[in-house]
């Protein structure tokens, strides 16, 4: 079975994280953005073309390009 990415949890629903894939400056710049493991993420919306998403982390909120969500692995 496949694990679930960030691009794959639906609007309205909220995750935690459970490890980030990505390596150097994506990695980076992901946890700059306050997602480390164990953070919780709610989706809020995605744009009318599906990409990017909207989400809610720690507080604020900030949008997330898909190929970008995909290394983000969630329960």
């Amino acid at each position: 079975m496949e694990c679930e990415t960030l691009r794959d949890v639906p609007i309205g629903t909220t995750a935690t994280v459970m490890k980030i894939h990505g390596t150097g400056a994506l990695k980076r710049r992901i946890m700059d953005m306050g997602i480390t493991k164990g953070t919780q993420i709610y989706v809020r919306k995605a744009a009318p073309l599906g990409d990017p998403v909207e989400i809610t982390v720690r507080g604020y909120e900030l949008s997330l390009r898909k190929q970008d969500a995909a290394v983000l692995e969630m329960p």
